[in-house]
C-alpha cells in the first residue's frame, strides 16, 4: 500500500517497538494525524478469547463521557405508546412493519444504531440476514432491545458505543475526535477499557489483553501497554 508523503512523516514519530504509556499513546495519536478534517480516534484491541466459542464471546456498550464526536441517527422499531415516546425522546425514525421493504428492497441504511422493543423483535428478525453483517441489529447485551425507549435514545446521542469480537478476536471502536484533546480522549479510552476488561468471560484463560492499538482516520498505530491497564 502506497503511503503519502504526510504518512511517512508522521509515522517517524511512532517507534514501532516501544509499548506506550495511555497517556503518551494519545498524545503520539493527535501529533500524528495529518488530516485536514476532525479525524475520529480508534482503539483496536485483540482479546485472549476465542470468538468461535459462545462463552468467550465479548459484546456489550457502554456510554463514553464525552461521547464520540458524531452525529449518530437512531432507528426505532416500535409502535403505538413507544413509537410516540420514541419520536419525543428524538429518534431520527421510527416505524414497524413498514420499515422492512424499505431496508430489505430499497437498501435503505440511513441510520447508525436501531432501538427495538421487545415485541417488535419478530418483525425486526426477519431483516436478520441484512442487519446482522452491517452490526446493526438490535441486541439485548447492547441496550438497544428495550422497553425503555427514551433511555436507550439519550444514551446512544449521549456517546453510547457497543463493542464486541470480530472474527480474529479484536474489537474495533471509535474513542473520540482528534479535537477533543488529551484529556477528554483519555477518559473516554479509560472508561471503554474498564466495560472490556469487566466484561472478560469466565471462560477465557492466560493473557486477556493481547494487544491494544491507538490510531486516528488515516494516521499510523500506536501501540498501548497493555500491562499498564489494570485487569
Amino acid at each position: 500500500m502506497k503511503r503519502g508523503k504526510k504518512y511517512i512523516e508522521a509515522a517517524k514519530l511512532v517507534d514501532r517497538a516501544v509499548f506506550y504509556d495511555t497517556q503518551e499513546a494519545i498524545d503520539l495519536v493527535q501529533k500524528t494525524s495529518t488530516t485536514n478534517f476532525d479525524a475520529t480516534v480508534e482503539a483496536h484491541i485483540r482479546l485472549g478469547v476465542d470468538s468461535r466459542h459462545a462463552d468467550q464471546q465479548v459484546r456489550g456498550a457502554v456510554v463514553l463521557p464525552h461521547g464520540t464526536g458524531k452525529t449518530v441517527r437512531v432507528l426505532v422499531f416500535a409502535k403505538g405508546d413507544k413509537a410516540e415516546e420514541a419520536l419525543a425522546a428524538g429518534a431520527d425514525f421510527v416505524g414497524a412493519e413498514d420499515l422492512i421493504p424499505k431496508i430489505q428492497n430499497e437498501n435503505w441504511f440511513g441510520f447508525d444504531v436501531a432501538v427495538a422493543t421487545p415485541d417488535m423483535m419478530g418483525v425486526v428478525g426477519r431483516l436478520g440476514r441484512v442487519l446482522g453483517p452491517k452490526g446493526l441489529m438490535p441486541n439485548p447485551k447492547a441496550g438497544t432491545v428495550t422497553m425503555d425507549v427514551t433511555k436507550a435514545i439519550n444514551d446512544i446521542k449521549a456517546g453510547k458505543i457497543e463493542y464486541r469480537l470480530d472474527k480474529t478476536n479484536i474489537i474495533h471502536v471509535p474513542v473520540g475526535k482528534v479535537s477533543f484533546g488529551s484529556e477528554k480522549l483519555t477518559e473516554n479510552f479509560q472508561t471503554l477499557m474498564s466495560a472490556i476488561i469487566k466484561a472478560k468471560p469466565s471462560a477465557a484463560k492466560g493473557q486477556y489483553l493481547k494487544s491494544v492499538v491507538l490510531t486516528s482516520t488515516m494516521g499510523p498505530g500506536v501501540k498501548v501497554n497493555a500491562a499498564k491497564i489494570s485487569e
